[in-house]
């Protein structure tokens, strides 16, 4: 029986303004660590795309649209040993509004710094390869036409 506490399904979002910067923040538990918006399912049943909707607000303080699921990465952990299946659904959302920085008092405590960056440079930037294949994604998708 599954002990664990997190839902294995969670949300990366690459959120981008009209001049095509990222929006990325530094954890504060990671000082120098820049990384995209992330985060859990709050309830089994919150369908991921207000997950990342929700996610971006409270660890940014901005809001935006949806514009498209770019695409999910797979893997298997161990958690109070039993293997977990996990899925990280990643979606690009574009900037509307809200103050950066602008953070609930309990979501203070994981956000060091929010900052916009040139998408051009988040491949680089970023730690993972996941999250960087998905940042190079974005940045195909918005020299599509269609956005």
């Amino acid at each position: 029986m599954l002990t664990q506490t997190k839902i294995p399904e969670s949300v990366l979002v690459v959120i981008y303004s009209p001049e095509l910067d990222v929006l990325l923040l530094e954890r504060a538990d990671r000082p120098g660590y820049w990384q995209s918006v992330t985060g859990s399912k709050d309830r089994v049943d919150e369908p991921l795309r207000e997950t990342a909707i929700r996610e971006v607000a409270e660890e940014t303080g901005a809001t935006g649209r949806l514009v498209r699921k770019l695409g999910d990465v797979r893997y298997t952990y161990t958690w109070e040993g039993e293997r977990v299946f996990k899925v990280v659904s990643f979606y690009l959302l574009r900037y509307g509004r809200g103050r950066l920085g602008d953070i609930q008092p309990e979501h203070a405590h994981e956000v060091a710094d929010v900052r916009w960056l040139p998408l051009d440079d988040a491949p680089r930037l970023l730690a993972y390869g996941g999250e960087r294949e998905m940042a190079e994604r974005a940045l195909a998708a918005l020299s599509d036409d269609a956005l």
